[in-house]
């Protein structure tokens, strides 16, 4: 599957550069959000074949608070840490840091209250957690555990990368990963804001 995702990718840019015409641009949002809509909806499905999870999530019921709260724990230190590395301000590593894989929100917001070359850093930043979300997961889910490979996905854990969570781990990981994506997500529009002006 991560080979699989690798080589979609680079068939992408080899066939975006040598083949397709800018014309087509204008349609590839639709194309993407049919496609991701369609593979959240299969997933729901999945979900709901198993009929004694939502009985199981109540066993489980710190897990959902324990694993977003880690997830905004370990993106803020990773932050600050990176911050430090490259002698950014505190506030703006941590603002740029709790975008929480949100890559358009996150620039947006930042664009607004600093520049739009702090604005492009949290929209790179956050499109580069996603990209290294997708190869990650099989090995994370592999080689770790399953509630290990929802965090990378931060806030993606409810759309883009619920596919990729729902093929490595299992039905009850998925309900708890797109709880913590709507969880996070709801978190950026406040955080982002909130560790920009400290």
């Amino acid at each position: 599957m991560t080979l699989s995702i690798v080589a979609s990718v680079i068939t992408g840019i080899l066939g975006g550069y040598f083949f397709i015409s800018e014309s087509f641009t204008q349609h590839i949002d639709i194309l993407i959000d049919s496609a991701l809509y369609f593979l959240i909806f299969c997933v729901g499905i999945d979900i709901g074949l198993n009929k004694h999870i939502f009985k199981d999530l109540k066993k489980h019921s710190l897990i959902i608070l324990i694993i977003p709260t880690s997830i905004i724990a370990g993106s803020l230190i990773g932050g600050l840490i990176t911050g430090y590395i490259f002698h950014m301000p505190k506030n703006l590593s941590m603002a740029i840091s709790s975008g929480f894989g949100w890559y358009s929100l996150s620039g947006i917001i930042l664009t607004q209250l600093h520049s739009a070359e702090i604005g492009t850093i949290a929209f790179l930043t956050n499109i580069f957690r996603e990209l290294i979300t997708v190869v990650s997961i099989p090995f994370i889910a592999k080689y770790l555990n399953d509630y290990t490979a929802i965090a990378p996905a931060g806030a993606t854990s409810m759309d883009s990368t619920l596919p990729i969570i729902s093929k490595y781990t299992n039905p009850e990981t998925v309900v708890i990963a797109f709880i913590n994506g709507i969880l996070l997500s709801g978190l950026v529009p406040v955080l982002v804001p909130f560790f920009y002006s400290i």
